[in-house]
Formats: structure tokens, C-alpha cells, sequence
């Protein structure tokens, strides 16, 4: 699959932008602040439903604007499909599919991509949040029906921290709380699935990360990834080696989760918070046995996060039936050096389309500069194949625009809008 075109109204600092893209690699050129990223992360956003910059959707709409638009013409053999995407400042988002409304949590089922970008260096220096996401956002693009199981155990989350909270400040024995074996069977129900999916994604992710991590670093530093589980007493604020050498329980999932809030709820309800489930999780990245996270080196870390990418990436590419993801590097060359560069380069040729961003052409490697577009305040300037963005939306992307409110508000039962950073 690849993005055959792209269009912006109002988002980020785009008032329109139209670009046209094909298989292969392009390179988008521009001075740091000019809006490389913004593109690269309105494609993603299609296949996350997120941001890999900003936890809410308010940032993404320019300023000024009560909505932003993004539609990509999706293009698979001879077949193309058009996704259009409303980001609206007030109220649920809108999404529609080839002109018909659709649920926004449909989306990641039709477009699939990876991007890598710097922020991704906290997925192994940062905190537990960072690898979940990661687990999540490749959980929805392979199952899209987990967003609405995660937003659904989000949900009995928070009703449960209310009334763990509320039964604190009135004073609440332990025995009086009969109404939380109500909310604590639906957390287990719903926690038990989103923990054994991560954990089978683990799984899946060893293999192609060793490649990944070799082909990049050319070295077997013996990347791995190990669960960090709650339910089984981890605690992911703890020193991280606790988990170095541990093995899974041969109990199942729902009952070490349900025997875990038993034990714990009297801590609950002194702290008025859920102190186990998939929310409080983690995975140890793993680098010659030790925990990345503390020892990797900064070139290292890097690696082992790019590696993650493109292992993602496969999978991707291993279950789709529309073909490789599209592979977005923003920029990535700058941090590595040369060998590193071109190593890169030769392990992503594979893929039907590469969208790299770069401040300097020079950084990136030959190959993959066969298209250069160059970005400016918020304008393509140039660019094989690429209609300029105006100052402001044409009459004809303001229609279109109505087209997706108007189509969507059919639909009998508008879904409540859902961030992927809370998923």
C-alpha cells in the first residue's frame, strides 16, 4: 500500500496543502519549524488514530479553525481508496470511507503505517507509558477492534479510581465496597484480553527485532523484550532487573488478575487508585541481558528503537492484505553516521513506500533521494508531481470538507472520540 495523495485543510500550520506521492522513497527538505513533521504525522494519525507528538487532537487544528481535514487516497495494486479524516474542536471527530461515514476507529483497518521519529528514543530511556503506547498503536493497526476494547477498559478504569476515591473520603471499610466486584469483573475481563494480546505481540516481535537490530548495527548485541506484568506483582516504577530472568505464571490471566485486586484492595482504597492491570505495565528491553533502559549507550538506545520500528513494520507487512505499511523516518539520518545511514537505507529499499524528512539533504543516503520535496513556512515550494499549498482552503476543499460533517452527522449513533494516547 502506499499514499498516493495527501491533502490538508487547516492542519498544523497548513491552511491546504496538496501533495502527490508514489511508491518508492521521498525526501521532504526543509529548515527545522517549516512543517516536514506535520505531514508525515497527519499519515500517521490515519493509522493510529494519534499523534506521536501531542496527546490531544486540539494542537493538530490551525489556529483559528474549527476543524482540520486530512484525506489520503490510498493506493494497493489497482486499487485505490480514499480515507478523509475531520479533527473537530468541539465534539466527536468525523471519518469517512471512500465518501460513506464510518466509525474515526475504523480507519487504522485501511491505513497502515510505521513512523519513526526522535521522540521514539523514550521508548527505551523513558517511562512505562512509552512502551505500552508502542505495544497499543501496533495492537490496533494489526486488530483495529482493540481501540474499542482499550477505550472500553479506560472507561471501567476511571469509574473504578472514582469510586475508590470516594469511598476513601467517606470513610469505607474494605467489606462495605460490594459494588466494586461489579466494576472489578469487567476490568478483568477487559484487561485479561489487552494483557495477553500484548503479551502474544511480544512474542511475535523477538525474531524480526534481532533482524532488525543486526541489520542496522551489524552486530549481535542479543536484543529481547521481556513482560513486566502487574497482575504478577511487577512493580514498573521498581528497578526494571527485577524482571530480567522471570517466567510466566501457568495460571491464567483472569484469575491471577482477579486474585491480584482481592489481595490489593485494601492498598486501593488507602490510595484510591487501581494499583494493577495492563495500565500499569511494562516490557523490559533487554541489550546482552541487561535492561537497555540505564545501560544502552545513546547510539544503542537509538538502534534498539529504530529496530522496533522496522520490526513492527514487518508484522505489518507479514498480516496485511493491502501490502507493506508506509515507512515514515522523520528525522532519523541525522543521528546515525555514515555506515549506520546507508544500513538503514539498504534494510527499508524493500518497502512500496519510504517518506523521509531531513532539515539537510545530505544527510540522507543516495538511494533514497530519488524525489526531493522542499517545505517552507507551511508551503511546498517544489517538488516533482506537487501542487503548491495556498494561503487559504479553496472553495472546492471547503466543500469537500462539508461533505465529510454533512455525511458523517447520518449516522445514527456518532461515536464518542477517542484518543489513541489514552488507549
Amino acid at each position: 500500500m502506499h499514499v498516493a495523495r495527501l491533502s490538508l485543510t487547516d492542519y498544523r500550520n497548513y491552511a491546504r496543502a496538496e501533495l502527490e506521492l508514489g511508491p518508492g522513497a521521498t525526501v521532504l527538505v526543509g529548515r527545522n519549524g517549516q512543517g516536514k513533521t506535520n505531514l508525515v504525522e497527519a499519515i500517521g494519525y490515519l493509522a493510529t488514530l494519534g499523534s506521536h507528538r501531542v496527546s490531544g487532537d486540539q494542537a493538530l487544528i490551525r489556529a483559528g479553525a474549527d476543524a482540520a481535514i486530512v484525506r489520503a487516497l490510498l493506493s494497493h495494486g489497482d486499487r485505490e481508496l480514499l480515507v478523509e479524516l475531520q479533527l473537530n474542536r468541539q465534539g466527536a471527530n468525523r471519518a469517512q470511507l471512500n465518501r460513506s461515514p464510518v466509525k474515526t476507529r475504523e480507519l487504522p483497518r485501511y491505513a497502515h503505517s510505521v513512523l519513526f521519529a526522535p521522540e521514539d528514543l523514550a521508548i527505551v530511556r523513558g517511562e512505562p507509558s512509552v512502551r505500552r503506547r508502542m505495544l497499543d498503536e501496533l495492537l490496533i493497526q494489526r486488530t483495529p477492534r482493540l481501540s474499542g476494547v482499550m477505550a472500553d477498559y479506560e472507561r471501567v478504569l476511571k469509574q473504578r479510581n472514582s469510586l475508590l476515591k470516594s469511598a476513601r473520603a467517606r470513610g469505607l471499610a474494605v467489606d462495605k465496597l460490594t459494588t466494586l466486584d461489579i466494576w472489578d469483573e469487567r476490568l478483568v475481563v477487559l484487561g485479561s484480553e489487552l494483557i495477553d494480546q500484548r503479551l502474544a505481540l511480544v512474542d511475535e516481535l523477538r525474531e524480526p527485532l534481532a533482524a532488525a537490530y543486526r541489520a542496522i548495527v551489524d552486530a549481535d548485541h542479543g536484543p529481547g523484550m521481556t513482560p513486566l506484568l502487574s497482575i504478577d506483582g511487577a512493580d514498573p516504577d521498581a528497578d526494571v532487573e527485577q524482571a530480567v530472568g522471570s517466567t510466566a505464571s501457568t495460571v491464567g490471566t483472569r484469575d491471577r488478575f482477579a486474585e491480584a485486586l482481592r489481595v490489593l484492595r485494601p492498598k486501593e482504597l488507602e490510595r484510591g487508585v487501581t494499583l494493577v492491570g495492563p495500565h500499569r505495565d511494562d516490557v523490559v528491553l533487554l541489550l546482552n541481558g541487561l535492561p537497555a533502559k540505564g545501560y544502552a549507550s545513546h547510539g544503542e538506545s537509538w538502534s534498539f528503537a529504530l529496530a522496533l520500528r522496522l520490526a513492527s513494520a514487518e508484522l505489518l507487512r507479514r498480516d496485511s492484505m493491502t501490502g507493506d505499511p508506509v515507512l515514515v523516518l522523520d528525522d532519523v539520518f541525522a543521528e546515525l553516521d555514515r555506515l549506520r545511514r546507508e544500513r538503514l537505507a539498504h534494510a527499508i529499499a524493500g518497502f512500496e513506500q519510504v517518506l523521509v524528512t531531513a532539515a539537510v539533504l545530505e544527510d540522507v543516503p543516495a538511494p533514497l533521494t530519488a524525489r526531493i520535496v522542499h517545505i517552507a513556512a507551511g508551503r511546498i515550494v517544489d517538488g516533482e508531481g506537487e501542487l503548491a499549498a495556498s494561503a487559504s482552503p479553496i472553495e472546492v476543499e471547503t466543500e469537500a470538507a462539508g461533505e465529510v460533517e454533512a455525511a458523517a452527522e447520518a449516522q445514527p449513533e456518532p461515536e464518542t472520540k477517542t484518543e489513541a494516547a489514552d488507549v
